[in-house]
């Protein structure tokens, strides 16, 4: 059994494009490349959260979805797979934005482990269940945007279930 998936062969394994679309070689685990994604944004997104609240959460979201869009673009450049496994940037985004529910409004009460790991657990929910609008933007939307916008989609909704239950339960 091979763990470790390899980047297209127009692409080296040090290039920024391969760097920015696995966060950092992540998504070249195998299996399960998605959640390992997950997994691996949860320290870095609890950081930013803690550090800069939800506006830093919000702007390194988007930050990551602009640089993960273009690696994207540039993984699939010339390729038949429109939405590589190891692709896992856009799980990093969906993470980040799951995970301003518990950094709005600044209340390191719900900044806790606990509620990162709920997060992590709904986000990955939506991101393999894929209900609507999830399943819409997986099967319509091409390009980066393709692999792009439906983690983005199950992050929001994890994150506004996530807000939920915690103004339910605080």
């Amino acid at each position: 059994m091979i763990f470790f998936h390899t980047p297209p062969k127009h692409l080296k394994l040090t290039s920024p494009a391969t760097l920015i679309a696995t966060f950092l070689g992540t998504g070249l685990l195998r299996p399960a490349s998605g959640t390992w994604g997950s997994l691996a944004a949860l320290y870095p997104g609890f950081l930013i959260a803690h550090y800069f609240g939800v506006y830093g959460l919000l702007v390194a979201a988007a930050l990551a979805y602009g640089l993960g869009h273009w690696a994207s673009s540039r993984w699939i450049s010339g390729s038949s797979n429109k939405d590589p496994s190891p692709v896992v940037i856009d799980e990093v985004v969906g993470m980040w934005l799951t995970l301003i529910a518990i950094s709005y409004p600044v209340n390191t009460d719900l900044l806790t482990w606990p509620q990162v790991l709920l997060g992590f657990v709904l986000f990955r929910f939506f991101d393999i269940a894929k209900p609507w609008p999830v399943s819409w933007a997986d099967k319509s939307l091409r390009g980066a945007h393709g692999i792009m916008v439906d983690d983005v989609l199950a992050g929001l909704i994890a994150g506004f279930l996530l807000f939920i239950m915690n103004f339910h339960f605080h």
